[in-house]
């Protein structure tokens, strides 16, 4: 009895110092995979750096959030920002290609506006550099928000004196402060706080624990297939631009739209789209350029095929899946409140079809 007892004492020993090496291991490969993801990935900051021509302050902030929640800054009056980067759902709208003017329908699908500022530039083909750009766009769009000009944007805003009183706060040193580029500055500026830090970045800052052992070997999938070649960085994409279908054609490509093309007429930028950034992905849905997509699996598959030149097991697949939802993340409380807007006056220039 007492030598089986000594066996049984050396036996539990060994599986102890087994199960120790096991975690000791354990440990060792989380660091190795923080150190790998630290080469192609940085956490969020708590707000994305606003450029030396317009800082960012509380007041213009706020008048940036009414601007992008106000439908009057269309002509129609009822289509605003949040219309098709609705706030509630990730900075999207959920339709291949949004709703604007009159129902016409756009021929790209709207990206999120969730840490936009990231970017390398605004929009799929990369045309506006800026958020400020960026801003300017949309409200004079004839298929989107179809202002037919900065005029009449201002003259609302300036027959409305909550706004007048909002655009001298924000912009105090200026004598008019009620016009269109200020417009684009106000809604830049609370673009800026739109950052949705999530447990990818508790990760990044060194809590091994904050992933899932399946979201850590997506993670490893996602480096060493080559996903993280083009999304990397803050955003996990948005720092370049890309040829959407490098190895093989994109199944759904509309060989009219052709991309980036139409900005530079460079034969070499046709086909060429931003890349996106996967933060949030698997809440912005449906995917692509066009919106033909609505399986966050078969972006992946397709993803493989076509950039990479890969098949990927469905296993290899749930496992990218599994870590893309670790980067969902907590958009600001106070950018979901719905702000008071200030009201018209009988001398508010009235909607228009």
């Amino acid at each position: 009895m007492k030598k089986l007892s000594i066996m049984a004492l050396s036996a539990l020993v060994a599986v102890g110092s087994i199960a120790g090496y096991t975690v000791a291991q354990q440990k060792i490969n989380d660091k190795d995979l923080l150190n790998q993801a630290k080469n192609y990935f940085q956490p969020l900051p708590k707000e994305i750096p606003a450029p030396s021509d317009n800082p960012t302050t509380k007041e213009k902030v706020q008048l940036g959030k009414m601007l992008y929640y106000d439908p009057r800054l269309s002509l129609s009056g009822v289509i605003s920002c949040n219309t098709c980067h609705n706030l509630a759902t990730y900075g999207v709208d959920g339709v291949e290609t949004s709703l604007g003017h009159k129902f016409q329908t756009g021929g790209k699908n709207a990206p999120t506006v969730l840490n936009a500022g990231f970017h390398i530039a605004q929009f799929w083909d990369g045309r506006a550099k800026t958020l400020e750009d960026q801003a300017k766009g949309p409200v004079l769009n004839p298929v989107e928000m179809s202002m037919p000009d900065p005029n009449l944007v201002i003259e609302r805003l300036k027959t409305i004196e909550g706004y007048v009183a909002e655009f001298k706060k924000a912009f105090p040193n200026e004598k008019d402060p009620v016009n269109y580029d200020n417009v684009a500055k106000a809604i830049a500026a609370f673009e800026r706080t739109l950052v949705t830090p999530s447990r990818f970045d508790e990760f990044l800052k060194g809590n091994t624990k904050a992933l899932t052992q399946k979201e850590k070997e997506g993670l490893k999938l996602f480096m060493e297939k080559g996903c993280a070649s083009c999304h990397n960085g803050v955003a996990i994409g948005g720092t370049m631009f890309q040829k959407f279908g490098v190895v093989k054609p994109y199944p759904y490509q509309d060989t009219n739209d052709l991309g980036r093309y139409n900005v530079t007429k460079n034969e070499a930028d046709k086909y060429v789209y931003k890349v996106p950034s996967l933060r949030n992905v698997t809440r912005t849905y449906p995917y692509f350029h066009d919106g033909k997509v609505w399986d966050i699996r078969e972006a992946v598959k397709i993803m493989g095929e076509t950039q990479l030149g890969i098949t990927l097991t469905d296993d290899e697949i749930d496992k990218i899946v599994a870590f893309l939802d670790s980067t969902t993340g907590k958009i600001p409380e106070d950018a979901l409140k719905m702000p008071v807007l200030p009201p018209s006056s009988p001398k508010t220039p009235k909607p228009r079809i």
